[in-house]
């Protein structure tokens, strides 16, 4: 199996980290992005987990509450836009 490292960047970028951790280059570039799609994993589930329980509260208080929709009689009390308070 073949990885080819393109750009001097990445290619400093390994050796400092296989140097900084005594493992080959092979062993720290494994370990990096074990870590790292690990970490992205993580965070995925906690996204997927946040976006449920979001859904699940709506859900348990959607009838709660008046969701039909509101007459223009409603909307201009509430803004204070009928004929008595605007002086007709």
């Amino acid at each position: 199996m073949g990885l080819s490292i393109k750009t001097e960047e990445a290619d400093r970028l390994a050796r400092e980290l296989a140097q900084l951790t005594g493992e080959t280059m092979t062993e720290a570039i494994t370990k990096a992005m074990r870590e790292r799609l690990e970490r992205l994993r993580a965070e995925q589930e906690a996204q997927d987990d946040y976006i449920g329980r979001m859904k699940a509260f709506v859900r348990e208080r959607a009838d709660l509450y008046d969701r039909r929709p509101v007459t223009k009689r409603e909307w201009d009390e509430a803004c204070g836009d009928t004929p008595e308070e605007l002086g007709f």
